[in-house]
């Protein structure tokens, strides 16, 4: 008999919630709401969000208020309507929440180029390999320098108490081993060294 109910009433667009008392199958009547407007929630929530992923937690969202709240239904406007209303209300929730905030991205086609290509992450790997591998070969004292003013990002005065040294042979040591570094990748970029 429901179904039959169910059948009958879809022509006149769920105008059948009006009258719902609590007769009805709540599950049933979710499921044929989400079937008929579903994808226009979704797509109302995406034109609002501009994320597919957003779109697909308010849509979500907006079906289990309905569920929850199917039997206060008013007939002042369609489903329809009142679907998007729902939708419209929690898009706009969750777009001023601090967790959207922080975690939204920007477009794709606002970021350019997502992905850097094969060769050049190849290509780029093997420049840091190089780069390392130069770094390394440099004596104790230069590396150490190197390392932990450029790499750790430490100021001269802290590595200067972190190895115990004084300022002017940190700078000294500094220089040299920017010096030696810069020899090392002229080298390498006239061919003479690996790569």
């Amino acid at each position: 008999m429901l179904n039959r109910l169910l059948s009958e009433v879809k022509g006149v667009q769920f105008e059948y919630l009006k009258a719902v008392t609590g007769g009805l199958d709540k599950n049933a009547v979710l499921e044929d709401l989400m079937s008929a407007h579903g994808k226009d929630v979704w797509n109302f929530a995406f034109f609002l969000t501009k994320s597919s992923v957003i779109a697909d937690d308010i849509t979500q969202d907006v079906f289990v208020k309905v569920f929850e709240k199917m039997y206060t239904y008013r007939g002042q406007s369609s489903v329809k309507t009142w679907l998007l209303a729902i939708t419209r209300n929690t898009a706009m929730d969750a777009m001023r929440s601090a967790w959207i905030r922080r975690v939204t991205t920007l477009p794709s086609w606002f970021q350019g180029k997502t992905h850097p290509s094969a060769e050049q992450e190849v290509l780029s790997q093997i420049v840091t390999e190089q780069v390392w591998s130069d770094v390394l070969s440099l004596p104790r004292k230069l590396r150490e320098i190197l390392l932990l003013h450029i790499h750790h990002g430490l100021p001269i005065k802290e590595v200067s108490a972190l190895l115990e040294i004084s300022e002017g042979t940190v700078k000294s040591r500094l220089h040299r081993a920017r010096a030696a570094m810069n020899r090392k990748l002229d080298q390498d970029d006239d061919g003479e060294g690996p790569v």
